[in-house]
């Protein structure tokens, strides 16, 4: 049983390091691709693998949260996992509304960024010995996130567009 509480809480880990470095590629592989107005077959390319690779974190990631909360049980359950299990249903939601095409461009990019690196900062904060916080301070800090990615993804994509106009 300890081999497999292990062996998920580094997969965990792992599977969000791939997800935050992932995610950080996508976002500016992005940018690359719509720089010219154009998304060319290559770059189209490039972003599908990237796309694969997050999906793969995803899975690793849902698979070894579940993994913890079914061999460790209840005391697993703290403010730390739901944060962290809020922060998978959001990535998950907005994969799928993104593949359909109902989630804007305004948005969706910003929710996976900001999403991808909260975990990411949840993750450092655990393993620093900070998982004592509350709801609300933690969706606090999320929607910050949030703008923080939605001002900087929507205003780089702004300036690329007035590029493009003035070329």
């Amino acid at each position: 049983m300890e081999t497999l509480i292990f062996t998920a809480g580094v997969l965990l880990a792992m599977g969000i390091s791939l997800g935050v470095g992932s995610s950080t590629l996508a976002v500016l592989n992005f940018f690359v691709a719509i720089k010219d107005g154009k998304i060319e077959e290559t770059e189209r390319h490039f972003m599908g693998i990237t796309y694969i690779v997050l999906r793969v974190a995803m899975v690793i990631i849902l698979f070894s949260s579940a993994t913890l909360v079914l061999t460790i049980g209840q005391e697993y359950l703290n403010t730390y996992t739901m944060a962290q299990f809020l922060l998978i249903g959001m990535l998950y939601l907005n994969a799928i509304l993104m593949t359909l095409r109902l989630m804007p461009s305004t948005f969706g990019p910003a929710i996976q960024a900001s999403s991808w690196y909260t975990l990411g900062f949840l993750l450092a904060f655990y393993n620093q010995g900070v998982s004592d916080f509350s709801m609300t301070t933690f969706l606090l800090g999320y929607l910050a996130m949030f703008l923080v990615a939605v001002a900087i993804i929507n205003g780089v994509m702004g300036y690329l567009k007035s590029q493009r106009k003035e070329s």
